[in-house]
């Protein structure tokens, strides 16, 4: 009987305790304002929407030392189980990020070297050392390695990309994004890293298009022999070419994603 009421206990809170972020059976409260919220990410959210300038602030997950029951509303230290009530606070906790979550389907695990929890199971993960960060095991040694590369904001929406809960993608140049933005800037045509402008998937047919609009468009007589110097985004090769209105074409790897730029000075 007694094991049976522990499982009760254990699964007590499953229906509708929690915020929009996580299901959990407990609350936190801020060390850095002394109020109560369902999790750091409601804080953060409300912090940002303040009025004073000065007053907005985000909270670090670390130092959360005190956890609301949301079952007997009892306040303690930082545990698994109240201390109260005996609830099982979250099917998943997580003692260094103070971190409480009973969707399991997520599949948490808390990695060293990122230093937070992760989602999707750790057997799908790796951790590389160079990006700093934990990414899918079908990327390992088939990545392009940015120093610390998802210690950035996400450079369509500006969201931080090392905690966000979004799901986020490489590029071919090593740069991460929110997978979500990469599908918007693909919708709309954007085929470029938006931070360091080269391509984000294979182009060549469409170079190929371009290269066959070319032939069939026949420039001005005095702009025929017109030329100019190019910067191709996905080789980094400079070269002089012949001037199109449609595009300019890099001779090194055959890409029309380059720019115009000034003529090399010769000493």
């Amino acid at each position: 009987m007694e094991g049976s009421s522990t499982n009760q206990r254990s699964d007590f809170g499953k229906m509708g305790y929690g915020c929009k972020h996580y299901r959990r059976r407990c609350k936190i409260r801020a060390p850095c304002c002394n109020e109560v919220f369902p999790c750091r990410h409601c804080h953060n959210e409300a912090m940002s929407m303040m009025r004073n300038p000065r007053d907005p602030h985000e909270l670090c997950r670390h130092d959360v030392r005190q956890v609301i029951c949301s079952v007997c509303d009892t306040e303690q230290p930082v545990a698994r189980v109240c201390s109260n009530c005996g609830v099982n606070m979250g099917e998943y906790f997580c003692e260094v990020c103070k971190f409480y979550d009973d969707d399991t389907e997520k599949r948490h695990f808390h990695c060293n070297e990122c230093g937070i929890c992760r989602v999707g199971g750790r057997e799908n993960f790796f951790h590389c050392q160079k990006c700093g960060s934990c990414y899918s095991i079908g990327l390992r040694d088939n990545h392009s390695c940015v120093e610390n590369s998802m210690r950035h904001h996400c450079p369509i929406c500006y969201e931080y990309l090392f905690d966000s809960l979004k799901a986020t993608a490489v590029l071919k140049c090593g740069h991460t994004i929110h997978s979500e933005c990469l599908n918007e800037m693909q919708k709309h045509d954007q085929y470029s890293c938006p931070l360091c402008f080269k391509s984000v998937i294979d182009m060549s047919i469409y170079w190929k298009r371009i290269d066959e609009e070319i032939q069939e468009t026949r420039m001005p007589e005095e702009y025929q022999n017109k030329k100019v110097w190019i910067l191709c985004n996905d080789c980094n090769d400079t070269t002089e070419v012949f001037f199109h209105i449609i595009g300019h074409k890099c001779c090194h790897c055959n890409s029309y994603n380059t720019r115009m730029i000034s003529p090399p000075v010769i000493p």
